[in-house]
């Protein structure tokens, strides 16, 4: 992932690999990933920024009368599939993209772009870079009779199980080994709490890079299981009664003089700029939550008795709050938002937390105290004595928080805020009038 592509590299090893088609990849507002395939013959086309697509068939891009856009190939993610999807052994390559309207001015309602953007606010007040490392979790099910995802979990195992509990570790394996050869630095892989549920983390990268591995991440993990005939899901909460996935992030700001979060001189080794960016993200977390917890089903993963934090708090110590900060100092200290789950668009995502940390850092928001204890054992008139409020129980009301509050709105940009905030509200009231399964077992026969 590190190395940097220039075009007759890409050239050369496109015909070296026998690379006959290549994905043009980008992500809709949704997080969802979008691709327009060319030939080889186009390469050098795409690679000249002159391959145009129809803009107004994306959730959240354009209206259909102004629906042309350009797409703009970033060369250093080059990527060779390693799995044969065609005849005579032809590969296939990608390229991520960020897009550009017909002028050639950035899109707003890009997210890979609208990232960018509030990067440069952090390069404007004096950071190098912003580093991200995600802990994305996800559920393995069996693929029925048809090749289709059938909801019968693949094992039954629990944290850190083996096989034969762990059914899944040969599924695993080969996601991790497909995932180092497409040149993932993987630090773990294990069995997570939840019986069908997996955890593979990898090291950090820098915050654009960071978000085009977790969307790779997702392509590969999808595309291996299958071929264990199973069916990988990201979605928060698939089961009823277990924990369900998160996506905790670990976030590091740095500077000309290395990691901006570590103070050598501090009792506990945090900068006060580390505090103040907790500060930032302790106030802005209920109104960035619409972001980072964007489904009807978060919030179903986000309620006491699970592990997943519904309280806006930090610690140095236990993994009960919003907020936690890992023991490892120097260049690896860094700060764990535990909030975010896998069906985050992570390039929003990042951006709402980095806009929040800014704030803080900005304007001096001191933290609130730490919390050392386990808050999920404290009482409502304890965690109220202490200052600690509930994350939003529901999307619609994440939306109103989100909807209230200036910084996060320009966190996103006016365009993305705006479409993602009508989605999103469609998305509720869709939800709202859909009569469950649970509604019928309760009141069919009662009433």
């Amino acid at each position: 992932m590190k190395k940097k592509w220039t075009r007759e590299a890409i050239l050369s090893d496109a015909k070296a690999q026998n690379v006959r088609f290549i994905r043009l990849i980008f992500t809709d507002i949704n997080g969802i990933l979008k691709n327009v395939e060319i030939p080889l013959s186009q390469l050098n086309k795409a690679m000249d920024n002159d391959m145009m697509f129809d803009g107004s068939s994306i959730d959240g891009f354009v209206r259909i009368e102004e629906s042309d856009m350009y797409l703009v190939p970033d060369l250093d993610t080059w990527l060779v599939f390693d799995w044969k999807e065609t005849e005579k052994d032809a590969k296939i390559a990608r390229l991520i993209c960020d897009i550009e309207l017909p002028m050639r001015q950035s899109f707003p309602g890009d997210p890979r772009s609208n990232l960018k953007r509030v990067l440069k606010r952090m390069k404007d007040m004096g950071f190098t870079q912003f580093n991200l490392g995600p802990e994305p979790e996800f559920f393995l099910f069996k693929l029925d009779d048809k090749g289709e995802a059938s909801k019968n979990l693949y094992d039954n195992g629990g944290y850190f199980d083996l096989a034969p509990v762990d059914l899944a570790e040969n599924c695993r394996r080969d996601i991790v080994l497909e995932l180092e050869d497409h040149g993932f630095e993987i630090e773990a892989s294990h069995h997570e709490n939840a019986p069908g549920q997996h955890e593979i983390d990898w090291k950090y990268l820098d915050a654009v890079a960071a978000c085009d591995s977790i969307q790779t991440f997702k392509l590969i993990v999808k595309s291996v299981a299958r071929r264990h005939h199973l069916h990988a899901t990201f979605m928060p909460k698939p089961i009823y009664g277990v924990a369900g996935s998160g996506m905790h992030c670990n976030v590091s700001l740095f500077n000309e003089a290395g990691n901006a979060f570590y103070d050598p001189e501090a009792e506990d080794g945090l900068s006060q700029t580390a505090l103040y960016f907790i500060g930032g993200l302790i106030k802005y977390a209920r109104s960035f939550t619409a972001v980072c917890n964007p489904t009807v089903n978060s919030y179903k993963r986000l309620v006491p008795g699970y592990e997943a934090p519904v309280y806006n708090a930090w610690s140095k110590q236990n993994r009960s709050p919003l907020i936690r900060i890992p023991s490892a100092r120097g260049n690896s200290t860094r700060i764990e938002v535990r909030s975010v789950d896998p069906s985050a668009n992570p390039y929003l995502a990042l951006a709402v937390m980095l806009q929040a940390g800014l704030e803080g850092i900005e304007h001096k928001i001191d933290p609130p105290k730490a919390i050392d204890r386990n808050i999920y054992a404290m009482s409502h008139e304890e965690r109220l004595a202490n200052g600690i409020v509930d994350l939003p129980g529901s999307l619609r009301e994440a939306i109103k928080e989100l909807r209230q509050e200036p910084v996060m709105l320009d966190a996103l940009g006016s365009h993305i805020a705006q479409n993602f905030i009508t989605a999103k509200s469609m998305e509720f009231e869709s939800y709202q009038k859909h009569v469950s399964q649970w509604e019928l077992d309760k009141y069919f026969t009662s009433y």
